[in-house]
């Protein structure tokens, strides 16, 4: 068997499943606020829990599958989540009220949280030590091209179809996720296999790896910024008169992605993550300047280009630095800190940039991130940049 070869039946079968997960989780993220309210007639702060509740679950899931995902082992774990995730999926046909949905969406952003981990990890044993890089970005445009399909799909049907039905399309691809499972083979390496003694007892280390704390932190910085532009789009798009062009942003975001993800990936495994990150860096500031001008459609589009190349290529670069700075018996937990980090981000953030956004234009908001970013690339100098010295 070829050492280097990185397009493996194992990892084409976890960049799939990942795909499914993450599919299900966009597509129902731009309609669950419109389902509460519309079925459960939730106030508009219990339809916007709805979605945030599912994103702090997954994040518990990561926190604690992260600690056991060695002891379980990696297929299992996989299989576990992959079936809580389906089973859970079947819950939204059961329609109580607002609480007891509120509770379905915790539940499935917990099974979520396991086998997104588990994924994660199991892709990062998979891909040879030479092209981690590069195959952590192939891998992640499996979530890329999530963002873009799931909210399309789930916009599409909830215009033509019920809403039961869009639950059932979820929880097909879950079934579907599960079943695809059972095909992975991943032999586990012997470190881990021995690795359950280092986890005894309750330490922060156990839950979480601290030698990925550094550049997961960065991505936690970055994230936070991006939540802004994920979040209030549509409402700055209403500020400025380019509703219609808006609904392409994220479409031409993802392309931007899926064009360089293959270079980057490249330019990571064989010069290093200084030559990837310092260029986003100044492209997602760029991104977000050209954002907060934008006067017509094609201004609007090219910002979601530039902030693709940078805040896309960012995100896979920091997760392949956090699997390389640890041993290979703490990969699970690396790559459950990189993504409860960015959860986080993601998940706090506009609940943050919420209390600044009362006293400021979104335009405004935007270019003030701007400089956020570009204050960030002095944390990664000292926090990670400086220390650089060989990828491989």
């Amino acid at each position: 068997m070829n050492e280097t070869k990185l397009w493996t039946k194992d990892f084409i079968i976890t960049s799939t499943i990942n795909f499914l997960l993450t599919s299900v989780f966009y597509l129902l993220v731009v309609i669950v606020a419109v389902y509460a309210k519309t079925e459960f007639h939730a106030t508009t702060s219990q339809a916007g829990l709805a979605t945030g509740i599912f994103i702090i679950a997954t994040l518990i899931g990561r926190l604690f599958i992260g600690r056991g995902i060695n002891s379980i082992g990696y297929k299992r774990t996989l299989l576990i989540g992959t079936c809580l995730f389906a089973l859970s999926s079947f819950l939204y046909f059961i329609q109580l009220n607002i609480w007891f949905f509120l509770v379905v969406r915790f539940l499935h952003g917990l099974t979520l949280g396991i086998a997104g981990t588990a994924t994660g990890t199991i892709v990062a044993q998979v891909i040879p030590n030479s092209r981690k890089g590069e195959g952590i970005g192939y891998y992640s445009m499996s979530s890329t091209l999530a963002t873009a399909i799931g909210p399309f799909i789930g916009l599409l049907l909830s215009q033509h179809v019920s809403f039961l039905i869009v639950f059932g399309l979820c929880t097909l691809l879950g079934i579907i996720a599960f079943i695809t499972s059972f095909f992975i083979q991943v032999t586990e390496p012997e470190e881990v296999k021995k690795a359950e003694k280092d986890v005894k007892g309750f330490k922060l280390s156990n839950f979480i790896e601290p030698k990925a704390i550094p550049i997961s932190f960065i991505m936690l910085i970055a994230a936070l910024c991006y939540s802004g532009v994920l979040s209030f789009m549509n409402f700055y798009a209403q500020e400025i008169g380019l509703v219609e062009a808006s609904s392409f942003f994220f479409f031409v975001y993802s392309i931007a992605i899926l064009c360089s993800r293959p270079f980057s990936g490249r330019l990571l495994d064989v010069k290093g993550p200084n030559y990837v990150m310092y260029p986003a860096f100044i492209l997602f500031s760029i991104g977000l300047i050209v954002l907060s001008a934008a006067h017509n459609s094609f201004v609007l589009l090219f910002s979601g280009v530039l902030i693709g190349l940078g805040y896309g290529n960012m995100q896979s670069c920091i997760q392949a630095v956090a699997v390389k700075v640890t041993t290979i018996h703490r990969m699970g937990l690396a790559t459950s800190t990189f993504f409860i980090f960015l959860d986080a981000g993601l998940g706090f953030g506009p609940y943050l940039l919420g209390f600044i956004e009362p006293y400021t234009t979104y335009s405004q908001l935007y270019f003030s991130l701007s400089f956020v970013v570009l204050a960030t690339v002095i944390l990664y100098f000292f926090l990670h940049g400086r220390k650089v010295k060989n990828f491989q």
